[in-house]
């Protein structure tokens, strides 16, 4: 097996970090990289054990505990590298938006403390724009639902690397071709006979509703050091992204977006538009016992080369556990950890997401998906965040019914495979 290896070319900036928070990335990169070091020296007294057949159950829980401590020290680096990204809530350019972003967000925080919406029903009657009386809710201002769209790309796999369009419809729709127009040579004189026109079909991306109820007291809405819009924001994001991931991969397109592995698969060689191909690991439910990583390989010359620039690997923490333990013929090991704090692991040199919602290595599941998933999969946002303040339903609580609405489906079949878990 070829060795493959290139270097991720994702940095994250922590010239803005505070120096308390740099420090505590450092330190904790500096953990990672040796508990790595230390993950490895195991690795290779239980390899040897095995030559040897004389396998010591100590060796294997040694390594088990160094690899859930991997897997906790690059959760703390993710979150260490989420808050350096997070920025701070900012206005529109223009002095007249910005004017009317700030005379919205008065009248937003006034009905979300007190429950005044007299300020968001007059903006309403001047610009069609600021509530939305048929539900009964108002548009939460312009800052928080950036917010909100930051946060949920920072804490989503999926939406962080898929293609986002923002629509002020219920649906978008796609065309594209499934046979190009025919094409062919000819001589000077010869006849040139009518060439057959290109077959389009469309794609339809629907936006279901996504929702959220956060809870607050009266003492914290009535506290005017709180940021309500921040505070909105943090609160839903979490409930947001752990719904929004799960459909993405899992959804069946029923009152939510339809998740790319609930399209059927194909063994790579029978391909064809609608399905998604696949490629064996060589065995049932885990990687071939001789030369485990010619499957990876294969996966990866499985996609095109158009795709594969930008591609990444895509698996739950269980299934990037096992690929830990992977090398190539010359024993270099295929999964490498981050070069720099905020930087994720790779695998082959291509950058690896983890992803809680990829199915576990079982017999013929697709586990691992590798491919360009900004051409892959497509997420669809219908603008506005509606929020209806309820302050009745569960006393002395204050509740935010908050709904934002959000599609998504495969806009690209080619550009990403599975691999699955099957001897052939």
């Amino acid at each position: 097996m070829s060795n493959m290896m290139r270097a991720p070319e994702t940095k994250v900036a922590m010239a803005d970090m505070p120096n308390g928070d740099l420090r505590e990335t450092h330190a904790a990169m500096a953990d990672f990289l040796s508990t790595f070091e230390a993950y490895k020296a195991t690795n290779e007294t239980r390899l040897a054990e095995m030559e040897r057949r004389s396998t010591d159950v100590l060796t294997q829980e040694k390594l088990s505990r160094i690899d859930a401590a991997l897997d906790a020290q690059q959760a703390k680096l993710d979150v260490l590298a989420t808050k350096a990204r997070r920025p701070a809530l900012e206005g529109p350019r223009s002095v007249v938006q910005a004017l009317a972003s700030r005379e919205h967000g008065a009248a937003f925080d006034a009905y979300v403390r007190h429950g005044e919406a007299g300020g968001l029903k007059a903006l309403e009657g001047k610009a069609l724009a600021a509530g939305t009386g048929a539900d009964g809710g108002f548009l939460v201002p312009y800052e928080a639902e950036a917010e909100i769209g930051r946060r949920l790309a920072a804490l989503s796999p999926i939406r962080a690397l898929a293609t986002v369009r923002t629509i002020s419809a219920g649906m978008l729709r796609k065309p594209f071709m499934t046979s190009g127009p025919v094409a062919g040579w000819a001589a000077e004189t010869a006849a040139r006979p009518q060439t057959t026109a290109p077959v389009l079909a469309e794609l339809n991306f629907p936006a279901m509703e996504l929702y959220a109820q956060p809870a607050a007291t009266q003492a914290l809405l009535d506290d005017a050091q709180v940021n309500v819009e921040e505070w909105l924001a943090e609160e839903v994001d979490v409930a947001f992204a752990a719904q929004e991931s799960a459909a993405f991969v899992n959804g069946d397109g029923v009152a939510c977006p339809r998740g790319f592995l609930t399209h059927d698969t194909v063994a790579e060689g029978e391909w064809n538009w609608g399905k998604l191909g696949h490629v064996a690991s060589g065995a049932a439910g885990d990687f071939a016992t001789t030369d485990p990583g010619d499957a990876l390989l294969e996966l990866v010359y499985a996609l095109k080369a158009g795709y594969r620039h930008n591609a990444t690997f895509l698996m739950n923490r269980r299934t990037q556990s096992a690929t830990r333990k992977l090398k190539d013929e010359n024993g270099n090991y295929l999964w490498a950890p981050p070069a720099v704090a905020g930087q994720g692991a790779s695998l082959m040199g291509f950058p690896l997401v983890e992803c809680e919602d990829m199915p576990d290595m079982a017999a013929d599941s697709c586990a691992i998906a590798f491919g360009d998933m900004r051409r892959f999969y497509m997420v669809v946002d219908r603008a506005g965040v509606n929020v209806l303040r309820d302050p009745f339903s569960a006393k002395p609580y204050v509740l935010f019914y908050t709904t934002r609405r959000v599609g998504g489906g495969v806009q690209d079949f080619d550009a990403a495979k599975l691999m699955k878990f099957s001897a052939a």
